[in-house]
């Protein structure tokens, strides 16, 4: 059996290849970070059986095996919208005040669990391609979600949300690599409680790293999630995400496993 200090050569010098032939390396990324997001965006986009203008597809990118990501819609997760809760004697509806809009079709309170144990540096990733005539080939007005989270971006508490993960990233038509982090740039908080926050980004190509023109089309969009246990503030290494917006458009649920 191979020890794992027999990988270590092989998986810096793949990360340094992806890094080099990486469409636009950003700034704030680390040289893994950056190798995983080449990594990613070869994969090829999961064929899905639906008529949705969207569908947020969970992957685990794990080229090495490692089994330390994670990502699944889960039911039960998600930020409530007219659900119904029960003391046991009578219902009563539920709505968290960060999300009082969400996807019609989540009639089972679904939310996007996405897992990264252990170090930043472990290449390897958990996420979601998106995939549908609603997000490709389409000009970005709008992007976010709600993220479970109390009141702040920045707060220790609840999910992860880190300068690189969560994030979006945003293939234009020319090729060229975009991304836009969690807390990097900050986004508008559109709405809080003391479990969930709701970020938008608006006019995405102005805000995002690089740069792209507002008329610029969408080739490839994937949410990757990256960061580890050994990243602050929350050193959690986990996020759960609900209702994913494009362009107004609000996913709230998709087919469950990474694989």
């Amino acid at each position: 059996m191979l020890e794992r200090s027999c990988f270590l050569p092989i998986l810096f010098a793949t990360a340094a290849l992806f890094s080099t032939v990486a469409p636009a390396a950003a700034q704030n990324l680390t040289p893994i970070q950056d190798a995983i997001t080449s990594g990613v965006i070869a994969m090829p986009d999961p064929v899905v059986q639906s008529t949705a203008p969207i569908n947020v597809v969970p992957f685990e990118f794990d080229p090495f095996g490692t089994n330390l990501v994670s990502a699944s819609w889960l039911t039960g997760i998600g930020c409530p919208t007219n659900a119904t809760a029960n003391t046991g004697n009578a219902s009563f509806p539920v709505t968290d005040p960060a999300c009082p809009t969400s996807d019609p079709q989540d009639g089972h309170n679904q939310g996007l669990f996405l897992v990264k144990t252990g170090p930043t540096t472990n290449y390897a990733a958990a996420g979601a391609k998106l995939v549908g005539p609603g997000a490709k080939g389409i000009v970005l007005t709008e992007l976010g979600y709600d993220l479970r989270k109390s009141t702040s971006a920045v707060t220790p508490n609840g999910s992860h949300c880190g300068a690189g993960a969560p994030r979006f990233n945003i293939v234009t038509s020319d090729g060229v690599t975009h991304f836009i982090g969690c807390n990097s740039p900050m986004a508008v908080m559109t709405g809080f409680s003391d479990s969930w926050i709701r970020l938008r980004w608006t006019s995405p190509g102005t805000v995002a790293f690089p740069t792209f023109a507002p008329t610029a089309t969408v080739s490839s969009l994937s949410i990757i999630f990256d960061e580890g246990t050994d990243t602050g503030p929350d050193f959690f290494g986990a996020a759960i995400l609900d209702n994913i917006d494009v362009n107004g458009t609000l996913v709230g649920s998709g087919p469950t496993g990474g694989k």
